[in-house]
């Protein structure tokens, strides 16, 4: 095995990382789940998901696989328990629902049955263990899930069960490994998939303090970024070089059916979660580089990658995706992809404070994955494409469910968690939804209410209104969107300063019963221009057009004039055509070639709805698209 250890790293980061991008100097204490109770619009839909989906799944369906050992195509069924555990068990804290406290008992019972005495638990037969596909991870999720119930219930036969599949690993894949091989040869995507089992590694390590998971999980990092051929997540992300530019450089990419696999390093889920892991490996050891690497790649990922409707990747891989997004590209948005974007950002959020990760997630979640779920919270697509109809996923595996159905759930607890959170010494508000938040000041132990109620973001208003008393001086922040130009807040009718864009205003004051904050955000449509096409956004909102309109052709194009970031006018709220479309606009535009004109196209009025409420009926006939063309002139 070629080795390639890299050199001069606090240069290349100096070089690759800007000043500002620094680990925090506080640290962010998540309220309890069941402290932020989403009300309105969100909360329904929230309430429907987990009663629908998360409460609907059958936990006897997906652990079935493991209690076979008979998976000769190395495929992933193995993933489907752990993913639902990530969810199931944090909407159990949220709902405190008898018929999901009996499902996940009832399937933490059946995976510790199925564990064999030398630990391994999975559907592979022995001799194709810990090699090609899936295998290790699935061990990485089931240990997710595990630790999960334990997290919430200190269960020890759960965490009993986690080790002993940990140990197995060790045993097999790590230093001087009975298979032979190093973990990062394993799996797909050079190493990516499999290297990713570091982040539960790492969560074991923290519940347990046993060095020796600390001791695999640094013999994982090493491979992770110092082998040629391996992931190299630390070198190529701190000399700049963009995600889906990553392959080469030690790697030679090999197609399997036409589909780069075997050493492909554009794998935007795999890597998402490898940098994850990191992460939490740097908040033990405080090796900066990793950081410094993370961000980095969080910051070219923004540049490079992510769409006005906040997603990613085509073909579960990295393109260039941002240059590329007015182009019919198949495959767009898998929803495993989105929500591990917004899982990853929540992670930077924590380890910067930078309210960039949390625009992130915003934009992210009013889009890409609200329009990923079905309008009754049942299923999740599998690709959400920028325009054309949605769709039910795929089958995997000969079972009824995908990984995007299993990892969907996960996307809102992102929203939910840093909805509102505490820190030393502050009370924050990342996001505004009507909403009744409650928490307790950590260095004070004083306890913190407040009631938030806005139809964010389809009005440009939020009302906070005080449930506290007798806490003292709380320093409350907000959050104020990139996007928004004039913000203004105000506390009991006095206009507060300091609302910057990108930054959290400070309001300190020794809140009473009662207290009112307003804020009116800056939330006028913008158009958007990439090579003779153009998108509208509003706020953090993309907008598009829907077949249920019925107003006219979308191919129509634009008449020339309208200029990148042009605020529009002309855009009014209207009544939407149907109950499952949240947000509807009518706007008079110049629509259509009418060169028999001097005064150019003759005013047309078409009408324009929230992204995620677009083509959301999973008809075939329910059609929709966001970017429109432009005309072109005769020199173009």
């Amino acid at each position: 095995m070629k080795q390639m250890m890299i050199s001069a790293i606090a240069v290349i980061a100096a070089l690759a990382v800007t000043a500002e991008e620094s680990v925090k100097t506080w640290t962010p204490v998540r309220c309890e789940i069941g402290d932020v109770r989403l009300k309105g619009p969100l909360g329904e839909r929230l309430d429907a998901m987990i009663e629908r989906h998360v409460i609907g799944t059958d936990v006897d369906y997906i652990t079935a696989p493991f209690q076979e050992k008979t998976e000769t195509k190395r495929w992933w069924q193995t993933e489907f328990w752990g993913k639902y555990m990530q969810s199931a068990m944090p909407y159990l804290q949220y709902t405190g629902s008898a018929k999901l406290k009996t499902a996940v008992d009832r399937g933490i019972a059946s995976m510790i049955a199925s564990q064999e005495k030398n630990g391994y638990i999975g559907n592979y037969p022995d001799e194709l263990r810990c090699g090609e596909g899936w295998d290790v991870w699935g061990m990485k999720y089931t240990m997710m899930g595990f630790l999960h119930y334990y997290d919430a219930t200190k269960s020890t036969d759960a965490l009993e069960a986690c080790k002993r599949v940990c140990d197995y690993v060790i045993a097999e894949l790590g230093p001087n490994g009975k298979r032979g091989v190093r973990l990062y040869q394993t799996g797909n995507w050079s190493g990516y998939a499999s290297s990713s089992i570091l982040e539960p590694v790492m969560w074991l390590y923290q519940r347990t303090q046993d060095k020796k998971y600390l001791d695999f999980a640094t013999y994982l990092v090493k491979d992770m970024t110092e082998v040629e051929d391996g992931p190299r997540l630390l070198d190529l992300a701190l000399k700049g070089i963009s995600v889906a530019d990553r392959n080469g450089h030690g790697n030679k990419a090999e197609t399997h059916g036409g589909y780069v696999m075997k050493h492909n390093r554009w794998k935007s889920y795999e890597m998402m979660s490898c940098y994850q892991g990191m992460l939490d490996y740097f908040e033990v050891t405080g090796r900066k580089e990793l950081f410094d690497a993370a961000v980095a790649t969080g910051n070219d990922i923004i540049k490079e990658e992510i769409n006005l409707a906040g997603g990613c990747a085509c073909s579960e891989a990295w393109f260039h995706g941002a240059r590329k997004q007015h182009l019919p590209y198949l495959r767009l948005q898998e929803t495993c992809v989105t929500t591990t974007w917004m899982r990853f950002c929540e992670k930077l959020l924590d380890l910067t404070g930078d309210p960039k990760w949390a625009d992130e997630i915003e934009r992210t979640f009013y889009n890409a994955y609200l329009g990923a779920m079905k309008a009754d919270g049942s299923e999740f697509a599998g690709y959400t494409p920028l325009s054309g109809n949605r769709y039910h996923g795929q089958h995997h595996c000969y079972m009824h469910t995908d990984c995007c159905t299993a990892n969907g759930p996960r996307g809102f607890l992102c929203f939910l968690k840093g909805f509102f959170r505490t820190t030393g010494d502050a009370a924050v508000f990342n996001f505004y939804a009507s909403a009744l938040v409650k928490g307790v000041m950590p260095r004070t132990g004083k306890k913190i209410a407040f009631d938030m109620y806005s139809l964010y973001p389809r009005s440009n208003t939020a009302r906070i209104v005080s449930h506290t008393e007798n806490a003292g001086v709380v320093p409350l922040k907000l959050r104020i969107p990139k996007w928004s130009e004039a913000t203004v807040v105000k506390v009991n009718g006095e206009e507060q300063k300091g609302a910057v864009p990108g930054t959290y205003i400070t309001i300190e004051r020794e809140w009473k019963l009662g207290d009112i904050v307003e804020i009116r955000f800056d939330m006028p449509v913008v158009a958007h221009k990439l090579e003779h096409n153009i998108a509208f956004t509003r706020g953090p909102v993309l907008l598009a057009r829907d077949s249920r309109f019925g107003d006219g052709d979308f191919t129509e194009p634009f008449r020339r004039g309208i200029k990148d970031g042009q605020r529009m006018t002309g855009f009014a709220d209207v009544r939407t055509p149907s109950g499952d479309i949240w947000m509807a606009f009518s706007a008079t535009l110049p629509i259509g070639s009418h060169h028999e004109n001097p005064e150019g196209a003759l005013p047309a009025t078409v009408f324009f709805c929230d992204y995620a409420s677009a083509g959301n009926t999973w008809q075939r006939e329910n059609y929709y698209r966001t970017w429109f063309p432009e005309e072109y002139g005769p020199t173009e």
